[in-house]
Parts: C-alpha cells; sequence; structure tokens
C-alpha cells in the first residue's frame, strides 16, 4: 500500500481554514435586520465549521472506498442524485429562495442536489469512458452520454439554475473531449446547443445580466451594482489588502459577499498577492489531481481523477471570471472557501476520492486498460492530423 498525495492534502486542508477565516469575517458584521432575527456574529461561522466537519467525515468515507466499489456504484448514485434532483419541486420538501428551488430540506439543513450530480455525472462517465465497447469513432458512443445529461440539464433549469447548467455541460463535454471522441462529434453538439442557449439567454432577467455584464457601469445602481461593487472591492485592495476584518465592501454593499462573490472580499483584505495565494492552490490541486490520473494503470480510475480534478478547477475558475467581470454572474460558489453546505460536501468527497486514487494500490487491471486509452488517443491524434 502506497502513501496518498500529502500536497493534496495540503491545499485542501490550507484552502477549507482559508474559507472558515473568510466566513467570520465575512459575516461578523451584523446589519440590525439580522440582529433583529437573533443572528449572532457567530451564526454564519459555527453552521459553517459544522459542515465542514461533516465534510470531514464524508472525505474519511471516500478515501476508504475502493474505486472498483465506486465503479459497481456509478449507475445508482446517478439515479439517487436525479431523484433528488426531482425533489425539488415537491411540496414540503423542496426549498425555495430568491425566486429559485434549488434544495431540498434534510434536517438540520438544506441541500442541493445539483452539486450532488456533478460528481455523479463524472463517476459515471469514468465508468462508461472505461467500458471496452466504448469507441471514440462510433456516433452511437458519443450521443449516449449526451441523451442521459439531457433530462439533468432540464430539471436543473427548471429550478432554474443556469450556472449549475452550464457547469455540468462544460464538464460532460471536457471529458468526452479528452476520451478522444472524434471534434466532429463535439462541433455537431455544439452547434445544435446554439439556439437552446440564444432561447435561454433572452429571458429577460438573463439577458439583463449580460447587458450588465457588457456595462456595468451603464447602470451602477441597478443591474451592474454587484459587479462594479466586485470591482470596487478588487481595486481597493491592491498589492496587499487593506487587512483582515477591514473589508468596506462586506458591510452591505457587495451582496453574497459570503458566498459567490467571496473571491471579490479576498481581493479586498488580502490583496493581489492573497488572490494569488489562493488561486496557486487550486493550481497546486488541480496538477496533483491530474499527475496521479496519468500515473494511472486503469482506464476508470484515470478518468475519474481526471473529472474530479476538472469538476473543482472548472467550478474555481467560472467563480474568479465572474469576480473579475470576466463571466457574466453564474452564482456559483468558490469551492471549499464559500459558504454553501452542499458544494463543501461534494467537493470535500472528491478530495478523499483523489487521495485514496494516489495512494497506488487501486490497480485492478495491470495493462489491458492502459493499452485500450493508448489506442483511443492515439486514433484521436491520427484523426486530428487528418483534419
Amino acid at each position: 500500500m502506497g502513501r496518498y498525495d500529502k500536497w493534496i492534502l495540503i491545499a485542501t486542508v490550507l484552502l477549507v481554514g482559508f474559507g472558515a477565516l473568510m466566513i467570520y469575517s465575512t459575516t461578523s458584521v451584523i446589519t440590525p435586520s439580522l440582529a433583529q432575527k437573533g443572528v449572532t456574529e457567530f451564526f454564519y461561522f459555527k453552521r459553517h465549521v459544522f459542515t465542514i466537519m461533516i465534510g470531514l467525515s464524508f472525505m474519511l468515507i471516500a478515501y476508504r472506498l475502493r474505486p472498483s466499489f465506486i465503479k459497481r456504484m456509478a449507475v445508482p448514485l446517478l439515479i439517487l442524485s436525479f431523484v433528488l434532483l426531482v425533489l425539488v419541486f415537491m411540496p414540503h420538501i423542496g426549498v425555495s429562495a430568491g425566486g429559485a428551488k434549488r434544495w431540498i430540506r434534510i434536517w438540520p439543513s438544506t441541500f442541493q442536489p445539483s452539486e450532488l450530480v456533478k460528481i455523479s455525472m463524472v463517476i459515471f462517465l469514468a465508468r462508461y469512458m472505461s467500458m471496452p465497447e466504448y469507441r471514440t469513432d462510433r456516433f452511437i458512443s458519443f450521443i449516449k452520454p449526451v441523451l442521459i445529461l439531457i433530462p439533468f440539464q432540464i430539471a436543473i433549469l427548471m429550478q432554474p439554475d443556469f450556472g449549475a447548467a452550464m457547469s455540468l455541460g462544460f464538464l460532460t463535454v471536457a471529458m468526452l473531449f479528452l476520451s478522444g471522441v472524434r471534434m466532429r462529434y463535439l462541433a455537431s453538439l455544439c452547434v445544435a446547443a446554439v439556439p437552446v442557449v440564444y432561447f435561454l439567454i433572452m429571458e429577460p432577467y438573463r439577458f439583463k445580466r449580460i447587458i450588465s455584464f457588457l456595462d456595468p457601469w451603464k447602470d451602477p445602481q441597478g443591474s451592474g451594482f454587484q459587479l462594479v461593487q466586485s470591482f470596487i472591492a478588487l481595486g481597493s485592495g491592491g498589492l496587499t489588502g487593506v487587512g483582515l476584518g477591514s473589508s468596506k465592501q462586506k458591510l452591505a454593499y457587495l451582496p453574497e459577499s459570503h458566498t459567490d462573490f467571496i473571491f471579490s472580499i479576498i481581493g479586498e483584505e488580502f490583496g493581489f498577492i492573497g488572490l494569488v495565494f489562493i488561486i496557486a492552490l487550486f493550481l497546486l490541486l488541480f496538477v496533483k489531481g491530474i499527475s496521479i490520473a496519468h500515473k494511472s494503470k486503469d482506464a476508470f480510475v484515470y478518468y475519474l481523477a481526471t473529472g474530479l480534478s476538472l469538476m473543482i478547477a472548472l467550478q474555481a475558475l467560472i467563480n474568479f471570471s465572474v469576480a473579475t467581470g470576466l463571466l457574466p454572474t453564474k452564482g456559483l460558489p468558490l469551492p471549499f472557501i464559500s459558504y454553501g453546505g452542499s458544494a463543501l460536501l461534494v467537493n470535500l468527497a472528491a478530495v478523499g476520492i483523489l487521495l485514496n486514487i494516489s495512494k497506488g494500490d487501486w490497480i485492478t487491471v495491470p495493462s489491458a486498460s492502459r493499452e485500450l486509452m493508448k489506442r483511443k488517443m492515439a486514433k484521436r491524434i491520427l484523426y486530428d492530423k487528418k483534419i
């Protein structure tokens, strides 16, 4: 039995610890309206620490699961995630907030099924793409996971949660691309998705977000308010920041400062140096995850490690881009750092799986599946050269 990759654990612990620190910093100042509801300065912090404790237990359980067991559970887990996704629409089970139904009530808190869908889809795709009958040069092999993805996307968009739907779509396409599927299949999928995306973004509130994203200063007190305040937070931080707890934007100026826009508060309090530190930790986590994948001798393990690394890195990248105005507001939390239990639990479970894989005692099929991957990638390279 080998030793787990300590750098993955170190990066995760630093991100989670820094996240807890920032949750306290962004929520310790209580407005009069919150005080009337009995909310204290430690209200969000204690709930977040409680979630961390549960998340660490999830990570430990995932660490002890053998990939062969995870592989067997791929389809049941995908079915379970879809059932939970549908339950958000059930009375007395689904929880509404901000005009959206994205959560189900699970004592003593709530859970967002779309977060479970991401890791379930990664596990399913890893199992599917490692099967001997999966052929990257056949359209039927390509279209099967796409058809499975569609009902999940419909359910997520009905909540509505455009950000989660786009994130899941990007993740699926990325894994199919890495498996060596033909580019013309992916291109046809992108072309087919264009009218759907156009129809979705033409919804009045989404279209307003697009307009404010392109020019937030045109309506700084309206649709562009959140992005303008994010810019102010990032600009105020400078190189070294204003200091821990000294943020002005968290004082009810920047909405969702402890969730979607916590990256901006980090920039304000710790400056450019703090942002580089956080980005470096995510980059380290991603690089080590991909490195573990490439060391694997089993196709399922290879795709699983790659998919989990992409899942975490993609969400972090989208969050960075939204906070800095490179993408329209999506409503996706920053992994390990933002306040939000569902994402934290799922991401810590993903890290537990990566730590297990990094030990190297998961080898079940020494060479056959590795050779299968090599042949797929060789076909991909030859096909691209022909194009």
